[in-house]
């Protein structure tokens, strides 16, 4: 998964003269607005600030002071497509074409996990996070967050392939191609035929990550149809057909769940141990995807259940915002529509002042995982600070917009 390797730091309104408020729709239109201001606020194109400080903070935490993060932002561009606001998605679009073609050290077409919240500047090499550690008296950087993971290229291509389809630019086309053949680097490696997770450390340490990452395969599968549906180049044929061969092997029909990918040596992660999105992700990332593959959704509603929504994991310390508004989305496009009302509903409470969703409704939520191939104890949690990344989520389910092959549902 994308989150085996989060950062620590994660750990830790105007309204846009271009959107649509329809009738009734003034949850929608807050968190609409709290995108298109915040993006607005760049004063040009540039990646927004992934968390704000929650109530009780006055400051974020130094990891999470600079960082916007890829994943948050590509959501972003496309919720701000969703939300009928091609300027602020422009924006974003064309930071992501900047820093695809100028990197500090790497020349390859990959984009980090995180950048610098701010203006990107194109032509010049975009700043990465960090922050002043007035312990060594030194500048330090995240060895996550410089980083780069699998899912988080194919989420960027994502946003890029929704933006092309609303604008036609070619340059968002030949973009996302690129980000697709830095992935095709990632192949190879022990267990079912697949991705393996990225790159970690810093620059001149960078290693594989040696597992594979269901969620990934989720990314990758869509993205890969997109780009043959609309190129006919067989590489990506080959790429679909290698991701979805990838899910099929993750789908474990006796526990009716998704293992969540491979360990490093490439055995199979237990069935035991779930998430949300590894669950409800390829249910609308692949294209027809296998029927007995819902019957993870019953398994949401068995071991990830909490009232108003759903956790991480099945621990049901708290509600996980993010993956409760996935969830939503899955439910609508399945043609479940009654219960995803349900669940925003139950997220409708957690909209702050600015238009961003809580990360959770708890002071401390656990997710079972490790922040990163350092860590000695499962230590990534979510705090209830507002997250760029969840609002994205909760608006595409409330806009009922398919950031997997961009869309929409009626």
């Amino acid at each position: 998964m994308r989150r085996l390797v989060m950062a620590a730091g994660a750990l830790l309104a105007s309204t846009c003269g271009s959107m649509a408020e329809a009738p009734g729709d003034a949850l929608g239109a807050r968190m609409c607005a709290g995108i298109s201001g915040s993006v607005g606020e760049l004063g040009g194109s540039g990646f927004v600030l992934s968390y704000r400080p929650a109530e009780d903070e006055r400051e974020l935490p130094p990891p999470l002071s600079t960082s916007a993060f890829t994943y948050d932002n590509a959501l972003a561009l496309i919720a701000a497509l969703a939300c009928d606001d091609l300027e602020g998605a422009r924006k974003i679009g064309e930071a992501f074409r900047s820093v695809i073609a100028s990197d500090r050290r790497f020349s390859d077409g990959r984009v980090r996990n995180a950048y610098r919240a701010a203006r990107v500047v194109p032509g010049e090499a975009a700043l990465l996070p960090g922050w002043w550690d007035s312990g060594s008296e030194a500048w330090a950087e995240d060895a996550y967050q410089v980083g780069t993971a699998t899912g988080n290229v194919a989420w960027a291509a994502l946003a890029l392939l929704n933006l092309h389809q609303a604008t036609g630019e070619a340059w968002a086309l030949q973009d996302a191609e690129r980000l697709a053949g830095w992935i095709g680097t990632m192949s190879g490696g022990s267990g079912p035929p697949g991705y393996r997770g990225g790159v970690h450390g810093h620059d001149a340490e960078q290693s594989v990550l040696p597992w594979k990452s269901t969620e990934h395969h989720a990314d990758i599968a869509a993205m890969a149809h997109w780009l043959h549906r609309i190129t006919g180049k067989p590489v990506y044929a080959d790429m679909y057909r290698t991701a979805r061969s990838f899910l099929d092997a993750m789908f474990d029909e006796e526990a009716g769940v998704f293992r969540m990918g491979t360990e490093p040596d490439g055995k199979l992660a237990p069935a035991s141990r779930i998430a949300m999105d590894a669950q409800v992700w390829p249910l609308i990332a692949v294209p027809e995807p296998a029927q007995q593959w819902k019957t993870a959704l019953d398994n949401i509603e068995q071991h990830l259940a909490v009232t108003g929504g759903y956790d991480f994991n099945d621990d049901r310390d708290g509600l996980w915002t993010e993956g409760s508004a996935q969830a939503a989305l899955v439910q609508r496009v399945l043609g479940r529509g009654s219960k995803a009302a349900e669940v925003l509903g139950g997220l409708s409470s957690l909209v702050g002042p600015n238009g961003w969703m809580r990360a959770t409704n708890v002071a401390r939520l656990t997710t079972g995982l490790a922040i990163g191939p350092d860590s000695t104890s499962n230590d990534f949690f979510y705090f209830p600070r507002p997250h760029l990344g969840a609002t994205a989520w909760a608006v595409l389910a409330e806009r009922g917009w398919n950031p997997f092959n961009g869309q929409r549902v009626e």
